[in-house]
This record gives C-alpha cells, structure tokens and sequence, in this order.
C-alpha cells in the first residue's frame, strides 16, 4: 500500500522558500490538492520531509492504523494527523473539517492517506465505494484515549509553559488522557498534575496523539507561527482548547536547606545571546542584594557558557550552586526562595510554575511572549522585540538588525543595573518582603 501524504492548508504555505511561489500563484486553476502537483513524487517527497520535525515521523507513518470501521481494509485514526488506510477498489475519499472546508476531494484506491498537519483539527471524513457513501466520521475525542506528548528538544521553558494545557484538555473533551513526557521532567509533572497518568512509550494505539513541539515558520506543528502569539498560547492551537488555564499547584518535596534568607539568580538561557550583555550587570545587581542581607545562588546547569562572539559567566561574588540538579532539586529551591532573578529561559518558567516572584531581564522580546510577571525590565527605548518578528530570520546572525555594528544585541546590551534594581524593590515592597539587614535592626 503507497502513502500519500496531503495538505490541510494550500501547500504552496509549505512551499515558499524552498520553490517559486510566485510560478505557482499563477498556475491556471491552482488549488490546494491539485493532482498534478501533489501526485509529483518531488512533491510528495517534500511533503514527507516536512514532517521530519516530528521525532517519530517514521513510527508514524508506518505504524498499524487501530481504528476500526467495519468495512475491511478500510482504518482511520488521528496517530499523526489524520490516517486513513483505504483499500483497493474504486474508493471515493472526501475530507474536511466540521466547518465544512474541503481539503481532499478525489477518487483514491489501495493508498494510506496521511496529512501533513498534526494539530487539532475537528477532521470530517467521508468514504465513498462505486459511487455510494459507506462510511462518514467527525473527530470526536469524547471517551477516548489520547496521548499528549512533548518532544525532547522541547525547551524547559516551553514545554512548562504548555504543560498547564492538559487539565483544560481532559475537561474539555472529557477523553482518556496520558502524557509523554522527557525522562527529566516526568518528576516535576507528576507533582503538578497527580491525576493524569504518564506513557512510557509512544506506540499510535489510540484514537489520536498531539505533539507540543517548537517550530518557526509554516510548518505543521502548529496553525500559526508561534513568535505571534504568546508562548502559552501555542498549546491551545496544538490541542484545540479556547481557553488559558491556570497554573497548577506545586507541593514542595524538601525542606528549604539554608535558614538564611536567599535569591535564586540565572544568567544564562538557550544562547548567550539572550542573556543580559550589559558589562558588569549581574555583579553589580548581587552587590545590591548582599548589602540587603540575602545570600545569593546561581542555579544554572553551568558556570561558563559561550557561543559566538558571546559569553556569560557566574558572577563570583554570588554563591556558586551550578551543576547537574535534577529540575526537582532546582523547583523546590526556587520554591523557598524570596525570588529570582533570570532571563527569558527555562528557570524563570520554572520559578513561575512554582509560584515564586520572577523579574525578568529580557528586551528581545516583547512583554506578551513570556509569561506575565510585572517585574519584566525592557529598555524600550532602544531597538528591541525582534523576535516576535516573524518577517525576521535569526539563523547565522547574533542580531538580525544591527549585526557587526556599534548597536548589536543593544535590546539585550542596554538594560541598565538601575532598572533591575528598579524591579526588585518594586517586588520587596509589592510581596511585602523584609530584607535581612532590617530584620536585624528590629
């Protein structure tokens, strides 16, 4: 049986950049599926190719199709994307969504239909044999068993950002849930969400699977580029769910392990070039904290990162608790913590998934991205947000506007000492924190 793989969106979305787009706008009668173009063993090898962000792409395709239809050789399920196993015979396969679009319209036979998007859509799926329908089904995940999964090249960050996704989901379409999740964060995952239950392998048995993952561009993980909207949002486009639920509540597993009140800092994030790049700025911000009486904890995985032109190191007038914790180790720390102090990054997603108070050093992206925290310190007054561009492209250039200029990275240059400061005092005063030196005097 031959694959074929087909497009909910207009394939020449997946196209661009790698073809004439402009040749194909003006193609006489162009449509989506058109058979000349989509039967084209390079298209159809394009098609398979784009959907080597998935991991199990392989596993995917080829795995046994599990749901029945009562008509023999004739399976569908939502494994990866939408699956459809179609015997030989003189088949007619219609397929859209409950809103009544059309994306495949067409006589079909002895093929496995994949389509390329694996978001939620609500798929509609009629089949037709010698001219009369025999079978029509509407996605439906009431009562059935689906497997959420978050890839291991997920970020820490993005992963917690779209974990709170799940309990929406359950209730939502009211189905048999399970998580797949990296070894790494099953711990912290099981604490936050007790009731739902984790795979240990991802093997396509159920009635559908969705895959969190990160991607740039028209790709088909996601129905939008996730830089447009904010970071927890691209997990209600990936499942289909409307609404932003709350954060989970994290139950501590250790007790603090110093008595002294502390600050839980994290200067580096997935390249240095989020860091903050103003000289000096981390030492002059612990020297503030440590005259208010907190010790001071760098908690990243390493005293040195480097990239590029670019580094970032552990200012050495903060205690050093560098290493290899596990993220359980690293939340219930942050849990004691009066706060922390971090980049836009893994840690300060973690800080906030268990409830301790984030300022966050970032002016590459714009106050909507991240998660909400009213101690977020921009310069905005300088060239900044770039990220959240989508006309902008990253690859190979440390800054996509001003690169190999006087004014490179100066979103992430031109946050001054004073503005962190700024933040903090906001926050002792907000949380109605004592510092250490006037508990003293008391």
């Amino acid at each position: 049986m031959r694959k074929f793989y087909f497009c909910a969106r207009d394939i020449r979305d997946y196209l661009r950049g790698v073809m004439n787009t402009t040749e194909l706008d003006n193609t006489p009668n162009f449509e989506p599926n058109f058979p000349a173009l989509t039967d084209a063993p390079a298209i159809q090898n394009f098609l398979f190719d784009v959907m080597k962000i998935y991991t199990y792409r392989e596993a995917g395709c080829n795995s046994p199709i599990v749901g029945e239809t009562g008509i023999e050789g004739l399976r569908l399920d939502f494994n990866f994307g939408l699956r459809l196993d179609v015997p030989e015979g003189s088949f007619h396969v219609r397929i859209g969504d409950d809103s009544g679009q059309i994306f495949f319209d067409r006589d079909i036979s002895d093929v496995r239909l994949i389509s390329v998007e694996k978001y939620f859509i609500c798929w509609k799926v009629e089949v037709s044999l010698d001219g009369a329908k025999i079978f029509e089904h509407t996605l439906n995940l009431n009562g059935q068993k689906v497997l959420l999964t978050f890839d291991k090249r997920c970020g820490l960050g993005d992963t917690l950002a779209f974990l709170p996704s799940i309990a929406e989901f359950k209730r939502k379409n009211n189905c048999d849930v399970e998580i797949f999740l990296p070894e790494y964060l099953r711990e912290l995952a099981a604490n936050l969400y007790p009731e739902i239950p984790q795979a240990n392998e991802i093997n396509f048995d159920g009635y559908a699977t969705y895959f969190y993952k990160m991607y740039g561009g028209d790709f088909p993980f996601c129905s939008t580029d996730y830089r447009k909207e904010p970071l927890a949002r691209m997990a209600n486009y990936i499942v289909g769910i409307e609404t932003l639920p709350a954060k989970p509540i994290f139950r501590p597993t250790a007790q603090r392990f110093c008595p002294e009140p502390y600050i839980c800092i994290g200067i580096q994030a997935s390249t240095p070039r989020k860091g903050w790049l103003y000289p000096d700025g981390w030492r002059i911000v612990v020297n503030y904290l440590k005259s208010l009486g907190y010790r001071v904890f760098c908690i990243d995985k390493e005293k040195v990162q480097r990239e590029e032109n670019y580094s970032v190191i552990m200012p050495d007038n903060a205690e050093d608790f560098t290493g290899n914790f596990s993220i359980m180790e690293r939340a219930n720390m942050l849990y004691h913590a009066e706060f922390f102090i971090g980049l836009s990054s893994g840690l300060s997603w973690l800080a906030d998934a268990v409830n301790c108070p984030v300022v966050m050093i970032c002016g590459f992206s714009q106050n909507w991205f991240e998660f909400y925290t009213p101690y977020r310190v921009a310069n905005r007054l300088v060239c900044n947000g770039c990220f959240n561009n989508v006309n902008v492209v990253f690859t190979h250039k440390p800054c996509p506007y001003h690169n190999g200029t006087a004014r490179e990275l100066e979103c992430q240059k031109k946050i001054y000492p004073r503005q962190v400061i700024n933040a903090i005092e906001r926050l002792i005063l907000d949380k109605n924190l004592t510092p250490p030196i006037l508990r003293n005097l008391t």
